[in-house]
């Protein structure tokens, strides 16, 4: 194999949603792993994802090129050949730093091997076009390079004229013959560069097949890709939508925890209340019992007092009869003193009579 991966690291994968071209549509549903491949057969550079077996980046790195970071862990870089943007959202700084540098320095070599490309192309056309003169400007095919040997000897002929002929007398023979000999190595060699650009004729049309095979394969997998942006992008507004709705519930869930504490603050002095309002409510009802207990008890006083009453009353009643019994028998007794002073009386004077 001649493609090799060279650096690798591991990032999210995202792609600017091609409707919009502002929001980014996630390709991967955890960070993978993202490499750099060298392609030493074609000197080419590309950056590669996969995602299971599915390729989610597949990048050819030109030097038109640009990486740019758009945050501490975020960058994104755009590829007009597969026509979108990528973006890789990684760790930490120090990995988008690295992965920018790398990308820096793999599009300078990418910059480097086409300038070289274009230099060695130069340098091939060159010699080809100096010695084939107008001939390479038909079309490249088998016959119009190689072409005849009935076709190319006029055009030796007639290209030798003017370097044959200096003055307007004829050379010698030996002079002519020693110039075809000399365009007929130049001929050999024309023939060698004949076969040489019609091997790379050849390889060149079998490589554009090739690409238009890989085209219309990258073709399909970015109408597939395409869908499946639009279904992540449907999934990423839902997903937006619960993050919206999954917020709001926080934030109630935030209100009802703080009323829920206030609630229980509440409650807890409720039952404070609660206690001390059984504990008097036990103090009234032990003072309502001993109240009625009092009152039962003050009943029987109270009957005791009016036996009392009664009993006293009774009694005074008697000692009121009473006294006036021993009034009447006083009066009596003083009217029976008074009757013995005059019997007492009159009996002295009876003895003193006597």
């Amino acid at each position: 194999m001649g493609e090799q991966p060279i650096f690798s690291t591991r990032a999210h994968v995202f792609q600017i949603d091609p409707n919009t071209k502002k929001n980014w549509v996630p390709t991967s549903k955890h960070a993978v792993t993202v490499s750099y491949f060298y392609d030493s057969t074609r000197n080419v550079y590309r950056i590669i994802s996969l995602d299971g077996s599915k390729a989610i980046i597949n990048s050819t790195i030109t030097p038109n090129m640009t990486f740019t970071k758009t945050s501490q862990k975020f960058g994104q870089w755009a590829d007009s050949r597969a026509n979108t943007v990528y973006g890789l959202g990684f760790s930490s700084e120090h990995h988008l730093s690295k992965f920018a540098e790398k990308f820096q320095e793999f599009k300078e070599a990418a910059r480097l091997a086409k300038e070289k490309s274009q230099e060695k192309m130069e340098l091939t056309s060159t010699p080809s076009q100096e010695s084939a003169g107008g001939d390479l400007q038909s079309p490249l095919t088998p016959e119009s390079i190689n072409g005849t040997d009935d076709e190319r000897t006029p055009d030796v002929t007639q290209n030798s004229e003017p370097r044959a002929e200096p003055t307007q007398n004829a050379l010698p023979f030996s002079h002519s013959s020693a110039i075809s000999k000399h365009w007929e190595a130049e001929l050999a060699t024309l023939k060698g560069n004949n076969a040489k650009l019609t091997a790379a004729l050849l390889e060149s049309t079998a490589n554009v097949k090739q690409w238009k095979q890989q085209l219309a394969a990258y073709q399909e997998e970015a109408e597939r890709l395409h869908k499946r942006v639009t279904e992540l992008e449907c999934v990423s507004s839902q997903a937006n939508a619960v993050h919206t709705h999954k917020s709001e519930l926080n934030q109630t869930i935030q209100e009802l925890e703080e009323t829920l504490k206030v609630k229980e603050e509440e409650i807890e002095r409720l039952k404070r209340e609660i206690d001390n309002a059984r504990e008097l409510q036990e103090q009234r009802d032990s003072l309502t019992q001993k109240l009625q207990e009092v009152e039962i008890r003050n009943k029987d006083l109270e009957g005791q007092l009016s036996d009392l009453e009664q009993r006293l009353e009774k009694s005074q009643n008697e000692q009121e009869a009473f006294r006036n019994n021993l009034k009447t028998l006083l009066e009596i007794l003083d009217g029976k003193i008074f009757e013995l002073t005059e019997l007492r009386d009159n009996l002295a004077k009876l003895l003193e009579c006597s």
